[in-house]
């Protein structure tokens, strides 16, 4: 049995899709032909320079790579990885048929596998690092091989999607390998190493003194619960003189290993009626059961919802105002680094 990583588009946009089909689709736009009359990875690789407007002989290499295991050497059994681009977690499915090839779809839906997907939402900072450097690869599929991954993701799976002591392998060769073989996601890379560090360092009521620090950094007077029963609310925040302004906000935090479903939304809505707050903020880590995203629509106007991906992304974006204290604790320095696509 092989693992392989699909991605969804560069940015997430047909994870839905991946997922409410029960399928995994070859996203290449205008590629309208059977892919099975390619007899070998060459003829193929020739199509894709001469008719598909590759131009080069290195990007034809790697769009070939990456089209040609879909109809030729994913098999029904093996397993698929999707690491999410909306949240900070990753989804796993069984290819469940062969290739099919369906002219009839909507470009770019032509080329798909069936899949079961068995495991959604696995949050990101549960793989060792190593395993995330393959799943940092830019490569739209690819197998997923290095360091034994496919055995610990399937140890993984028998112990509820948590690694075992001992496992993690920091091999920094294969990031090195990951670059020049398939390319590198470094900023997911980076978002990955701050992820961890937060939870070593802050997990439980520690990362409700995240949360103020940054309602702090946007300009809001904050009280914070003490540890202990939070009564359904572990912040209050609000703006203007004092704190007696508005927006007036309720925010519960959760760190739990577990998503958080649609009975803490409630208890939110029914905290901010008690303190006559105008809005509501509900924090998970671990992110939200699909109970609480179909509340999105009704509860647009009233409550905000911020995962691993939102909190990393805020803390990022205020950095520079939080205090010098949380600064401390999370020592963060802005690079720049070039990006390659294509192997160019």
């Amino acid at each position: 049995m092989a693992i392989w990583l699909f991605r969804a588009g560069s940015s997430g946009e047909y994870e839905n899709k991946f997922l409410e089909d029960n399928r995994v689709y070859l996203t290449w736009e205008e590629l309208k032909l059977d892919l099975t009359k390619f007899k070998s990875k060459k003829d193929l690789y020739n199509y894709l320079l001469e008719d598909y407007g590759a131009e080069i002989p290195g990007r034809a290499r790697n769009w070939a790579s990456q089209i040609w295991p879909i109809a030729h050497e994913i098999k029904i059994g093996d397993w698929i990885v999707l690491p999410s681009k909306m949240k900070a977690s990753v989804h796993i499915g069984e290819i469940t048929s062969e290739y099919v090839f369906d002219k009839k779809q909507e470009d770019p839906y032509f080329h798909y596998r069936a899949v079961r997907w068995f495991a959604t939402d696995i949050p990101r900072v549960n793989f060792e690092q190593d395993i995330l450097y393959s799943l940092g690869a830019f490569m739209t599929v690819c197998r997923i091989s290095r360091n034994d991954a496919e055995n610990r993701i399937k140890a993984m799976e028998k112990n509820k999607w948590l690694p075992k002591e001992g496992m993690d392998v920091q091999n920094l060769q294969d990031v090195d390998d990951e670059l020049n073989e398939n390319g590198f996601d470094f900023e997911q890379y980076a978002m990955d190493h701050i992820a961890k560090h937060l939870m070593r360092k802050f997990k439980g009521h520690g990362m409700a003194r995240i949360v103020e620090a940054i309602l702090k950094a946007k300009g809001y007077v904050t009280y914070r619960s003490p540890e202990g029963p939070d009564k359904g609310v572990d912040i209050l925040a609000s703006q203007g003189p004092l704190g007696f302004g508005s927006p007036k906000l309720c925010i519960q935090v959760k760190t739990t290993d577990a998503q958080v479903d649609r009975p803490i939304l409630d208890q939110l809505v029914g905290t901010m009626h008690n303190y006559k707050a105008d809005h509501g903020l509900l924090v998970s880590w671990s992110g939200f059961k699909s109970s609480v995203y179909k509340e999105i629509p009704s509860q647009f106007f009233n409550v905000r919802l911020w995962d691993q991906k939102e909190i990393i992304n805020e803390l990022l974006e205020n950095y520079e105002k939080l205090d010098d204290e949380i600064k401390a604790e999370i020592p963060l320095k802005r690079i720049w680094t070039l990006t390659f696509t294509d192997n160019e």
